[in-house]
């Protein structure tokens, strides 16, 4: 049997080792970040922590609720399940990087026309979401719910299962789905 050992009980050697900080260089919103960080952190604490880029929520802290959704390499993920070092030199979209007050993203203004939230936590995550899930349809890339894998299109069933990651527990869903296609139509998707 192994027993492993606390930090505690570990020789000054290996507290150390675990505490060494790699350097990490992420283009976030179009601006570069050099950063020296503790390899376990994630990409949502590096962001939050130690970038002051707080609208990417932690919600459930095990990439079951999508509320820290964000975009990497033009494909969503979760930010809480992937460590910041995995993505040195990636660039990387969050709500703030979509849009502004003054100058808003066409999800973030539908979102507001249709009420697509309520408490507004889940709301940066389900933008993020919406926005790289319209470009998987624009890319032709299937979903499960896709009825020709050639040439997937916009639907309800579409819509519904790849934004099934993005849970709201207000249940804005409708309202979320009208603020989707309106910026699907803009799109030249058909709605």
């Amino acid at each position: 049997m192994t027993v492993a050992m606390t930090d505690a009980a570990a020789s000054p050697e290996v507290r150390n080792q675990s505490r060494q900080q790699l350097p990490v260089k992420l283009t976030v919103n179009g601006q570069r970040y050099d950063l020296h960080l503790d390899p376990r952190v994630t990409l949502l604490d590096a962001l939050r922590e130690h970038l002051q880029l707080t609208g990417s929520k932690k919600g459930c802290d095990h990439g079951q609720c999508g509320a820290c959704t964000v975009i990497v390499e033009g494909r969503r993920i979760n930010s809480c399940l992937t460590l910041a070092v995995m993505h040195d030199g990636e660039e990387i979209v969050t709500i703030e990087g979509l849009g502004s007050p003054e100058n808003l993203h066409p999800m973030q203004a539908a979102f507001v026309k249709h009420d697509g939230y309520q408490c507004g936590y889940c709301t940066p995550g389900q933008i993020c979401s919406a926005v790289a899930m319209l470009d998987e349809l624009k890319s032709g890339i299937p979903s499960h719910a896709s009825t020709d894998l050639s040439n997937p299109s916009f639907s309800e069933a579409e819509v519904k299962e790849r934004m099934s990651g993005n849970l709201c527990r207000c249940g804005a869903y409708s309202n979320i789905m009208d603020a989707i296609a309106e910026v699907a139509k803009g799109e030249g998707l058909p709605a």
